[in-house]
């Protein structure tokens, strides 16, 4: 389970009269670690009270020093005050109908729950982020972490997201399609997919499928489905996965574990199992105590672990540790193989909407990719490997007398800012995302991208006799 599904789907509710009675058995695991307090972790999740949060995104600027910019007159929802482990991400204090506003479809911000933005803290403290990486994060759906982690790494560093259900993966493409960087390839696969590739990845995050008890005080419904047996086959999937994934991470490279579960056996007890078998060390994360997150060490290997309680901070339920491979390993060797060539034609159309010349093209299938010219051997390593549904900016393709954009194009952080646009009010926005017709006054005609408060939206092509809205059908508001 995680914390971004459910604050994506949920509206408010007044969840005080719906709260189950917290699991018992649960609690008195919990009494015996170190700083729980049961009376208060009992009244928070029986106070109805909700924490509900946004990070911004830094490619699509839309804050200046906390605050909206003055060319917005209606903010779509107030904030409330900055997280403070994360550099944008804000409490926001009444819950809109997110769904409902078109700079949320633009991907100028994400829901995410405040306590899984501390991922940012950590990677700032262990890593270099300016230097190129190759990262996996390899339960990434819907994709809350790795829209996070992509807005940390450089531009030409790699982001793989993968999932290995195949029913959330088209919302973990949608929401890197909207976060509009070029460097972040998605795949399908299974964990142990990833043995053929020993010693790719720099960074392996894995926020593993679990209980979901850290997530209680967001969706009571979770206390009915919790149990100890749901815990245990949690902790033998958690094993699973990570003895799968870890032949692929380089020596001396870093293991992020995390969960939305307060159980031991899914945190500290597995931290152990990966310190006792596996040749790496614990790595600790500085804290600011005024944060009130618990730092933990496990039971046998004294590892280190944090825990976030909340009746102690703003957020839910969730631990993290970090760990960093010793042993050696062999490396995965570059590939060689050649793309196939791009016409001057098609590479003139290209540059029109990406005039960034650090970025190159590639054909797949009869479509063309953008993404950084140093990913594009490890695309073409990893297609030999994994099954790829996304790889860099999905451009288009050339039809018979003109360029074709795809939706992805639309919502790059890299399309031309000089390209003309097709400027929308609120009401044609609504009306665009619905893929309803609408009839704004201009002049102008062919392909153009719309945009909301300065925000790309998409593509629609305007005729002599109306205007066709390009909307991918599967994103459209049903409401």
């Amino acid at each position: 389970m995680k914390a971004q599904d459910l604050l994506i789907s949920m509206q408010n509710l007044n969840t005080e009269a719906l709260t189950p009675e917290l699991p018992q058995k649960l609690i008195a695991t919990l009494i015996k670690l170190d700083q729980f307090d049961e009376v208060a972790f009992c009244a928070v999740h029986e106070s109805g009270e909700q924490v509900n949060s946004v990070r911004f995104n830094t490619g699509k600027i839309m804050m200046a020093e906390g605050r909206w910019p003055p060319s917005i007159s209606q903010p779509p929802f107030p904030l409330a005050g900055r997280i403070p482990w994360t550099s944008n991400g804000y409490y926001v204090s009444a819950r809109p109908s997110f769904t409902l506003d078109p700079l949320f479809h633009a991907g100028t911000y994400y829901v995410q729950e405040a306590s899984g933005m501390f991922l940012e803290h950590a990677l700032r403290n262990i890593l270099d982020l300016s230097v190129p990486l190759k990262v996996l994060d390899l339960c990434a759906a819907p994709g809350g972490k790795s829209t996070l982690i992509q807005g940390l790494i450089s531009k030409d560093s790699l982001l793989v997201s993968n999932e290995v259900i195949k029913t959330r993966v088209p919302v973990l493409h949608q929401n890197l399609d909207k976060w509009g960087l070029a460097n972040a390839f998605v795949s399908c696969n299974d964990p142990r997919d990833f043995k053929k590739m020993p010693g790719f990845f720099d960074i392996l995050l894995v926020d593993a499928p679990c209980s979901g008890s850290g997530l209680f005080r967001k969706d009571p419904r979770a206390i009915l489905e919790w149990s100890e047996n749901a815990v245990k086959l949690c902790n033998q999937r958690q094993q699973r996965i990570l003895a799968d994934a870890w032949v692929s991470l380089k020596e001396n490279g870093i293991l992020i574990y995390s969960t939305c579960s307060y159980s031991p056996e899914e945190n500290e007890d597995i931290l152990d199992v990966l310190l006792n078998n596996y040749e790496c060390s614990s790595i600790p994360i500085p804290l600011d105590p005024s944060w009130n997150i618990i730092e933990t060490r496990s039971a046998s290997a004294k590892g280190y672990g944090y825990r976030f309680y909340p009746d102690k901070l703003k957020g839910e339920g969730l631990y993290l540790a970090v760990v960093q491979k010793k042993s050696a390993t062999i490396h995965f060797p570059r590939n060689s193989d050649k793309t196939d060539s791009i016409s001057n034609k098609e590479k003139s159309y290209l540059r029109k909407y990406l005039p960034d010349k650090t970025l190159q093209f590639t054909r797949i299938n009869e479509r063309i990719h953008a993404m950084p010219a140093d990913l594009i051997p490890d695309l073409l390593l990893m297609k030999k490997f994994l099954y790829l549904r996304k790889a860099g900016v999905l451009a288009g393709k050339m039809g018979s007398d003109e360029w074709v954009p795809d939706h992805e194009l639309a919502l790059s952080t890299g399309l031309n800012s000089q390209i003309p646009t097709l400027r929308l009010s609120l009401r044609d926005a609504l009306k665009y995302l619905r893929r309803e017709n609408f009839a704004p006054d201009t002049q102008m005609k062919g392909w153009m991208p719309v945009s909301f408060q300065d925000q790309k939206l998409g593509w629609v092509k305007i005729l002599s006799n109306r205007i066709n809205n390009y909307f991918p059908k599967s994103w459209r508001i049903l409401k």
